[in-house]
């Protein structure tokens, strides 16, 4: 069994995101991405790449997504992302938003 301390971990990143992965597990099965999107903040590109999909929760917060979908994350509702499908993130709150990305390989998709 694993702990991880991701919180601490994303608030000290330059990028504002803690990816849980491969190095940490041990396994290219799955990855979870905690990020934290500041007030104001705008232009964080989420996109999961050939060969993987994602699930993308808004946590805390309610964010504001455009490109592949376009339309409000609110807190507690998920989006769908899979290969080349992009957006961009934008917190036009007050307060920091927090996000998980929770993504995987698809059925032909492997390192």
């Amino acid at each position: 069994m694993k702990i991880f301390e991701v919180k601490n971990k994303c608030i000290h990143s330059t990028k504002g995101e803690c990816l849980l992965g491969a190095r940490e597990m041990g396994s290219h099965a799955c990855y979870m991405i905690y990020g934290i999107l500041k007030s104001k903040e705008k232009g964080r590109s989420v996109k999961s790449g050939p060969g993987h999909e994602e699930i993308i929760l808004a946590m805390k917060g309610d964010l504001e997504v455009t490109g592949f979908y376009s339309g409000d994350l609110k807190e507690g509702v998920a989006l769908y992302l899979e290969g080349d499908q992009e957006c961009l993130l934008e917190n036009k709150g007050v307060s920091d938003a927090v996000y998980i990305i929770a993504g995987g390989h698809t059925e032909t998709g492997h390192h």
